[in-house]
């Protein structure tokens, strides 16, 4: 089945899904972000099929989130990278490790430890860019804006 496309849709999430919403897409990303750069890096990592992965890579290319570099020629091997469209992805992955480190961890507890340099843990926090107080949802108004007018 094919999905609807969200390219057109006048709204900011729907078209970030286009780019990020499908299946192991995230998970690639987070692997870009651990360092992983070669396809069969991602592949063992993940134990994603060969094609999907494939499909994956290019399409985060084709979308400018990751760029494509051959860094050997015979045969032709590339790698991929984060591009900084790539690396602004990066408090959203925070954030989706924070809230499933909430609520989807289960009684084990998080399996993944994040330590900024200063010693401390990150965790994802939405602030108002003026008088930093953390943003509630109940706080903030949504104004559709309609360019033109």
């Amino acid at each position: 089945m094919r999905r609807t496309s969200f390219a057109d849709m006048p709204c900011s999430v729907a078209r970030t899904l286009e780019v990020v919403g499908e299946w192991w897409t995230m998970l690639v990303i987070r692997e870009a972000f651990s360092g992983v750069r070669r396809f069969d890096d991602f592949q063992g990592n993940l134990g994603i099929a060969r094609n999907v992965l494939a499909a994956r890579l290019q399409s985060l290319v084709d979308n400018e989130v990751l760029e494509r570099r051959q860094y050997q020629d015979r045969p032709p091997r590339c790698e991929y990278r984060l591009t900084q469209k790539g690396r602004d992805l990066y408090p959203v992955l925070i954030a989706m490790l924070t809230w499933g480190d909430k609520w989807m961890a289960g009684e084990s507890g998080p399996p993944l430890k994040l330590t900024h340099e200063c010693g401390h843990a990150p965790e994802a926090e939405l602030v108002c860019a003026h008088c930093r107080e953390t943003l509630d949802a109940r706080q903030v108004k949504a104004e559709y804006v309609v360019p033109g007018r």
